[in-house]
């Protein structure tokens, strides 16, 4: 196997678990616009990707319309969503331990960099992260590679085959590929089997434990 210097983590579903949170902002969001939603377990496939993009597919709402959802979502999202959120059991000491080992950990996430700062703050991981990288709050920069790009451009990497992107859903994995970057995917978060396995990762683990032993074997030393 490889051997890595620079991980790059995916946020919700990776870790952290967000979606009582997420799904009761959307909920709000949706009532704002009087749209009933009686099947909060379809909800779950707004947790990863870039959320304006969510509601065009999953609703067909026009840019205008979506724009206005985001709104509404951040009203719930910003007082009370963002704390409806648990760290993954096991995340903290994997943390640890690569920050122990000189990593360099980086967070590479979809949701806008503010909000992922007061999660990694209330969480107590913040001192685990040497950068922190998500949207601007105008929702530009919101896929994954626009994220993972603004990382690349932003440190100094001897090689990108010494960086790896750990994250759950498909669009942390094609984010990752188009960087030119390696990439572990975690099927405990919200990506589906079927879709973390048709964009091919570098590596797939299925539980926190796996990741540790895992990353803990690609660590460059």
């Amino acid at each position: 196997m490889k051997q890595y210097e620079v991980f790059l983590f995916d946020l919700d579903g990776t870790l952290t678990d967000p979606k009582a949170g997420i799904v009761n902002s959307i909920l709000y969001a949706l009532d704002k616009l009087g749209i009933p939603e009686t099947g909060p377990k379809y909800l779950e496939k707004f947790i990863g990707p870039p959320l304006l993009e969510s509601f065009k597919k999953y609703y067909g709402f026009s840019d205008e319309k979506a724009r206005q959802a985001v709104s509404y979502y951040r009203i719930y999202f910003a007082d009370k969503g963002i704390f409806e959120n648990n760290i993954y059991e096991g995340i903290d000491d994997i943390l640890t331990k690569l920050d122990e080992l000189g990593c360099q950990l980086i967070l590479a996430t979809s949701k806008p960099t503010i909000y992922a700062e007061r999660i990694l703050e209330h969480f107590r991981l913040h001192q685990y992260f040497d950068l922190v990288v998500g949207s601007n709050m105008d929702l530009t920069r919101t896929s994954k590679v626009e994220v993972i790009e603004e990382i690349l451009d932003s440190i100094v990497l001897s090689s990108k085959d010494c960086c790896v992107l750990i994250g759950d859903r498909e669009d942390d994995i094609r984010g990752a590929k188009s960087s030119g970057i390696d990439s572990v995917a975690v099927t405990y978060g919200y990506g589906s089997p079927g879709e973390l396995h048709d964009v091919a990762p570098t590596y797939t683990v299925h539980t926190v434990s796996e990741l540790n032993s895992l990353l803990l074997g690609l660590v460059k030393r």
